[in-house]
């Protein structure tokens, strides 16, 4: 990939909006991204920040929610494309991985009849080369004896086989781009790193673009390029791995990485959190999001203060780290060295 290269995924000012009985509710606002093949984003935030409502945005998977803005995959517009066009782009172009294999997989039918009909749905294939696909695709992703097992259904896998046969579907057409919806959910740390370093290595052999989504910033260092950080439905922070753990430049970020546990707390030391809750997305503040949370509007003198509160922060990026804060951290007076090299 050379820095001209223009991007595989291109996503621009994407607002998400959700009609609901107590009014319109802003889910995902003015978003905008790029990942180039090859790279992985990382999307980080709490529950409720706009991840998934992010991802399903680019799959055009949401119903009855306006969704405004550009979403480009590799040139082709996907805003407002027709059901049928989005259909022959899923699975063919771009794919996904859910955080629930189990449910996601039908019960009623064999892995390997469920890859074999993935197959045949976007090349017209016959049932024996595309139930050879789905045994190829099984024996790629690492699950044992591929050809018996293609025969068994999704209850008789453990999650984190189970998992597998997700990767193996969503990639048994070779889509270029992979979005990964907290694909290590509820899995042991184990099979976590067996599951990241999959999809690292059919990443580098295929050249994907690969958006990771998830709460777990461990997830995130060992596998991302860049960082996203969501909250609210807006980008807080979005810079290169390195810099976001070495020095985050939104106080929202550095909270969620002083939550992580370290390898110098004391035994009975006690979990840090972020006070407070996530915002409304029903009566959103007029300023910043974070600002109830916000240690450092907390402790400014009332003029930047009112201004946190009153005036919502553009995003700005005059060296590449593009953060949204009126009071944003110095690498001075936020490093973070020791967190990244705590993580494997």
């Amino acid at each position: 990939m050379t820095a001209e290269a223009a991007p595989l995924l291109s996503v621009r000012d994407l607002t998400v909006t959700f009609t609901t009985k107590d009014g319109p509710v802003r889910a995902v606002d003015s978003l905008s991204l790029e990942v180039h093949r090859g790279q992985t984003l990382g999307i980080v935030g709490e529950s409720g920040s706009g991840k998934s409502v992010t991802s399903m945005a680019v799959m055009g998977l949401h119903t009855g929610a306006e969704v405004t803005g550009s979403i480009t995959l590799d040139g082709r517009e996907l805003v407002g494309l027709a059901e049928r066009e989005l259909n022959r782009l899923r699975g063919r172009k771009m794919a996904m991985i859910f955080q629930d294999p189990l449910s996601s997989l039908h019960p009623y039918y064999t892995v390997g009849e469920q890859i074999a009909e993935h197959h045949r749905v976007h090349f017209g294939s016959r049932r024996a080369a595309a139930r050879q696909r789905a045994v190829e695709m099984l024996a790629e992703v690492g699950i044992p004896e591929p050809k018996r097992r293609a025969g068994e259904y999704p209850h008789q896998f453990s999650g984190g086989m189970r998992q597998r046969v997700m990767i193996a579907m969503a990639l048994a057409c070779e889509p270029e781009l992979l979005i990964a919806d907290e694909p290590t959910t509820a899995l042991d740390v184990t099979v976590q790193a067996q599951i990241l370093e999959l999809i690292a290595r059919i990443q580098q052999e295929r050249s994907l673009a690969v958006v990771m989504i998830t709460h777990d910033l461990g997830v995130i260092a060992r596998v991302a390029h860049e960082v996203l950080v969501m909250y609210g439905g807006r980008v807080a922070e979005q810079a290169p791995v390195e810099t976001v753990f070495a020095a985050p430049a939104h106080p929202y970020t550095q909270g969620l990485l002083d939550s992580l546990p370290r390898l110098d707390d004391a035994e009975d030391a006690p979990l840090r959190t972020i006070p407070g809750s996530p915002p409304s997305l029903l009566a959103p503040a007029p300023g910043c999001a974070f600002a109830p949370r916000c240690p450092r509007a907390a402790s400014a003198g009332t003029e930047a203060r009112e201004r946190c509160e009153r005036v919502r922060p553009s995003l700005v990026a005059p060296d590449g780290h593009a953060v949204a804060c009126h009071l944003p951290l110095s690498p001075a007076t936020a490093p973070m060295d020791h967190i990244w090299k705590a993580i494997p």
